[in-house]
C-alpha cells in the first residue's frame, strides 16, 4: 500500500524513531486516531519500541509547550495496541496513535507518588480529564496537521468515560465490525480486543473544536516564545521608515494618558534604546502640524526621557 502525503511532522524529535529498525512496520493509509495515556510522568522507549505509538507528546510544564516525538513515520504501523492472534487487525488498522504523557487516573488527579518521590498535577505532570488549554492546543495542533496533510476527520462520536469506568468491558468499546469502518478519533478504551480504559474522560469534543479553530472561550495563554516573536515584529515595525507616524501617535495617545493620570511608565531596555529616534520622530510630527491625542498642539515641545514623561509643554490633558 503506497503512503502518501508527508511522513514526518514538522518539528517532531526523530530521537526514539523506530520505523526502521527491529520494530518497522506494515504500510497503511490512516484515516483514525487513537489516543492513549502512558500512565507514567515523562517519555519512554516502549521497550525499544516494542510497544511504541506512532508519536508521543509530552508536556513541558515550564514552557507550557508540547513536544512531539515521533516513533514511526504517519503511515506506517505503530505498536501500542493488543493484537489478539488470528483476530482481525488493531495496530494495522489505518490507525494513527498517540501517546499522552500524563495520566487519566483520577487517583492521581492532584498529586502521584511514584517510588519515593511525590508529584503535583499542573506542576509536574498533565492529569489529562482536566488538562489545560496549553496542552489540549499541543494535541489540536497535531490533529489539525493530520487533518489537513492525510484526512484524519476531526470528529469522535464516541463517549470518552472516566477511568476506571472505562477499563475492559465498558459499554463504550467498539465491535470488530464497528472498529474497521471508524473515521475519527477515538481511546484506548474503544478498541476492541483491548481492555485499557485511557485516556479517560479527556475533553474530546474540546480538542477537536480547538482543531478545528471553533473552541470558545478567552483563548489560550501566549507562551513566552509567542510574546517574545510578537515583541520583536512590533520592534521592527516601529524601527522601520513607515512606521513613524504610528509610532509618534501611539506613544503620545499613551504618554497623554499616562501623564493624565499619574501612572508611572517603566522603560524597558528596547524602549531605551528607541529613545533618541522616537523624539526626533515625534517632533517632525509636530513640526507637520499634525495635532496629537490628548491636547499636543503643533509647535510643542515633546521629549522622551529614560523615564518615559512628557515634558511641560507637550500637552498632557486631563
Amino acid at each position: 500500500m503506497a503512503m502518501t502525503g508527508p511522513q514526518k511532522i514538522p518539528g517532531a524529535d526523530l530521537s526514539l524513531f523506530f520505523g526502521d529498525g527491529q520494530y518497522s512496520g506494515s504500510a497503511m493509509e490512516v484515516n483514525c486516531g487513537c489516543l492513549h495515556t502512558t500512565e507514567g510522568p515523562s517519555v519512554v522507549d516502549y521497550n525499544r519500541g516494542a510497544v511504541a505509538p506512532t508519536v508521543t507528546l509530552a508536556p513541558d510544564m515550564s514552557s507550557r509547550t508540547v513536544k512531539v516525538y515521533q516513533h514511526f513515520d504517519v503511515d506506517e504501523s505503530a505498536r501500542a495496541l493488543v493484537h489478539a492472534s488470528g483476530q482481525p487487525a488493531t495496530n494495522t488498522a489505518n490507525v494513527f496513535q498517540v501517546e499522552l504523557v500524563g495520566t487519566c487516573d483520577p487517583a492521581n488527579a492532584t498529586s502521584w507518588r511514584i517510588g519515593s518521590k511525590t508529584y503535583r498535577a499542573g506542576v509536574d505532570y498533565v492529569y489529562w480529564p482536566a488538562a489545560p488549554d496549553w496542552a489540549l492546543q499541543g494535541l489540536a495542533n497535531l490533529m489539525r496537521w493530520l487533518s489537513d496533510k492525510h484526512g484524519i476527520p476531526l470528529k469522535s462520536g464516541l463517549q470518552f468515560k472516566a477511568y476506571p469506568g472505562s477499563y475492559g468491558a465498558n459499554g463504550v468499546r467498539m465491535s470488530q465490525a464497528q472498529w474497521s469502518q471508524f473515521t475519527g478519533w477515538c481511546g484506548h478504551q474503544h478498541v476492541p480486543q483491548n481492555d485499557h480504559g485511557d485516556p479517560g474522560n479527556i475533553d474530546i469534543n474540546r480538542v477537536l473544536a480547538m482543531a478545528a479553530g471553533t473552541a470558545g472561550g478567552t483563548g489560550m495563554a501566549l507562551t513566552q516564545g509567542e510574546i517574545d516573536q510578537i515583541a520583536n515584529a512590533v520592534y521592527a515595525k516601529i524601527m522601520s521608515p513607515d512606521g513613524r507616524d504610528w509610532m509618534a501617535f501611539a506613544t503620545l495617545t499613551w504618554l497623554d494618558y499616562a501623564a493624565a493620570r499619574n501612572i508611572p511608565v517603566n522603560a524597558e531596555p528596547k524602549w531605551q534604546s528607541l529613545i533618541p529616534s522616537l523624539n526626533t520622530n515625534l517632533k517632525a510630527l509636530i513640526a507637520g502640524s499634525v495635532p496629537a491625542s490628548g491636547g499636543a498642539q503643533p509647535g510643542g515641545t515633546v521629549n522622551v526621557s529614560g523615564s518615559l514623561k512628557l515634558e511641560p509643554g507637550a500637552g498632557a490633558g486631563a
